[in-house]
């Protein structure tokens, strides 16, 4: 980039910078994010096929989820990576329908490009997406429907529709249940749902039918010493984030030792303070011990004697599901360790899962954390069972907390897409060319879900167009028969948050980059050859440039 003044070249951005501006900027952005739009809309709808995906190490994904097809993908344009944060977001937000917010998105665009080229201005495209998008939201609410918390029938249903076209299609029926029955289990009384505490453990091994639900925390850790009991009932737990085991001195300290006599003495000494820290548990009452920290040798010989189970390097998150599921307190001290701290538990026992030792601790008196155990018969279905049970969680629990949902199918998609074109016509002058593109884009969803099954897009589309005409809000695409269906009648229904988190990050971001015409790049500085400063290690003299002791290690 340069600018002639009376002759003299003044370059003023740096050499091997790029820019583009204007309609080329717009058009390469655009081009970049229709794109990823197109990598995920296959996946889409009942009928969507999956995505493999590969990275450097050779680790291999294997999903239908649109968002995790996205982050594994090494996204490098940046228009791109917009479209990325949209999906990122809708999961964050909802758990589910990231790839429909990103298809939206990419229809918006490609639209955008339609009215670029008549020479509609960005500025006016992206005023007519706003105003299109808070409508659309209006008439959202409208055709959305009241479901109770306690409605399990219901909570079965949009479960379902989270895991239809994922992996776990096949035991959809027995996977729904424990999804219900876990989000029902751990709603607080005000109807939040913190799915957090839901813990979902894979294990390969078994079929998807051996699923199943603990009323209670899952640990995937198993007792420390073998001579302690496996199965411990009526158990008073203590979660302790303090290590068991000898406190060496926070300074360095010298302990000279000019005597035999004396090195025993340390050592007994050693044992000593062990033993009144397993002294000070077994006085509490405890009979489980979970640890955050280590429990070393000595310490681990004279719980087994106390016959406490203990478990060690349990992981934060498991501490406080632990702690919400028993009542016990978490302990940071060891001398804070009394019996008032502890927790309940009816049985705390290890067992066999697939070969390796798990712990269940069970019958809590308030099990407001409860674990789902995933099996399948291998590594790749295990993870996308584990993707689908994560959206289906989070789609239940947004419906136990708005108490809304829609339905699916594209059905609410053409019942916006008509209308907005009403409302288009009553706003006139060019922002209308926008919002009747704002609504066509819309109908991109029933569109993919027709092609994904293998039908005749446009005669779909007209189908349920025809049939929202008619006043059947309900209707949408029914791929297993091919027509337009009662989309409540089959039971297909989505949170409505799932919608209105679509629309509007979908919108943002369409808006957002149509109002980029101008990219400039910097250019990327060489990398030295195998990453290290020119002349090699040779500043560093060999090992020279280290401190003392330090090439040990």
């Amino acid at each position: 980039m340069s600018q002639q003044l009376g002759g003299q070249q003044i370059l003023i951005l740096k050499e091997g910078s790029t820019r583009t501006r204007g309609r080329d900027a717009q058009g390469m952005n655009i081009t970049a994010a229709i794109a990823v739009a197109s990598a995920v809309r296959t996946t889409l709808g009942p009928k969507g096929m999956d995505k493999m995906l590969v990275d450097t190490i050779g680790d291999v994904v294997i999903t239908n989820d649109g968002v995790t097809i996205l982050k594994e993908m090494d996204i490098e344009h940046p228009a791109a990576k917009m479209m990325v944060e949209v999906a990122k977001t809708q999961d964050d937000e909802v758990g589910d329908g990231t790839t429909t917010a990103v298809v939206i998105g990419g229809e918006l665009l490609k639209k955008a490009e339609g009215l670029l080229e008549q020479d509609v201005h960005p500025t006016i495209i992206a005023a007519g997406y706003r105003q299109a998008a808070e409508k659309a939201q209006e008439f959202l609410k409208d055709i959305a429907i009241d479901v109770k918390a306690t409605d399990k029938a219901m909570l079965k249903k949009i479960a379902e529709t989270a895991m239809t076209g994922k992996g776990a299609e096949a035991s959809k029926d027995k996977l729904c249940d424990l999804v219900v029955k876990a989000v029902t289990m751990v709603a607080d009384e005000d109807g939040t749902v913190n799915t957090d505490n839901i813990k979902v453990e894979k294990k390969t091994g078994g079929s998807i039918d051996d699923s199943e639900i603990v009323e209670g925390v899952l640990i995937d850790k198993e007792r420390v010493h073998p001579s302690m009991p496996k199965k411990v009932t009526n158990a008073k737990i203590l979660l302790l984030n303090a290590a068991v085991e000898f406190k060496k001195t926070e300074v360095d300290a010298e302990i000279n030792i000019t005597h035999p006599d004396q090195l025993q003495a340390f050592l007994d000494e050693e044992e000593r303070m062990v033993r009144s820290i397993v002294d000070k548990i077994v006085a509490s009452g405890a009979t489980v011990l979970f640890c955050q920290k280590g429990i070393d040798d000595i310490a681990q010989h004279y719980l087994s004697k106390a016959g406490i189970f203990a478990t060690r390097r349990v992981k934060k998150s498991d501490m406080e599901k632990l702690a919400r599921a028993t009542g016990a307190s978490l302990v940071s001290s060891i001398d804070a360790i009394t019996k008032e701290e502890l927790g309940k538990a009816g049985l705390v026992e290890e067992r066999k899962v697939s070969g390796e030792e798990m712990t269940f601790v069970e019958q809590c008196k308030n099990p407001k954390a409860v674990s789902i155990i995933v099996r399948g018969g291998t590594e790749h279905v295990v993870d996308e069972l584990e993707r689908a049970i994560n959206d289906a969680l989070r789609v239940v629990a947004v419906v136990v907390e708005d108490k809304k949902i829609v339905v699916g199918g594209g059905a609410p998609e053409t019942e916006l897409s008509l209308r907005l074109r009403e409302y288009a016509a009553s706003v006139g002058g060019r922002a209308q060319l926008a919002i009747e593109a704002f609504a066509s884009a819309l109908e991109v969803i029933p569109r993919t879900l027709a092609e994904n099954a293998g039908l005749d897009p446009i005669d779909m589309l007209v189908e349920i167009r025809a049939a929202h005409e008619k006043g059947k809000k309900t209707f949408g695409l029914n791929v297993y028969e091919g027509k337009a269906a009662d989309m409540k009648a089959a039971g297909v229904f989505e949170p409505l948050r799932v919608k209105t988190q679509a629309i509007s990050s979908a919108a943002e971001a369409a808006i957002m980059i149509l109002r980029i015409d101008d990219v400039i790049a910097s250019s990327k500085s060489p990398s030295p050859e195998g990453g290290m400063p020119p002349g090699g290690m040779g500043s560093m003299g060999g090992m020279g440039g280290m401190p003392p002791g330090m090439g040990d290690y």
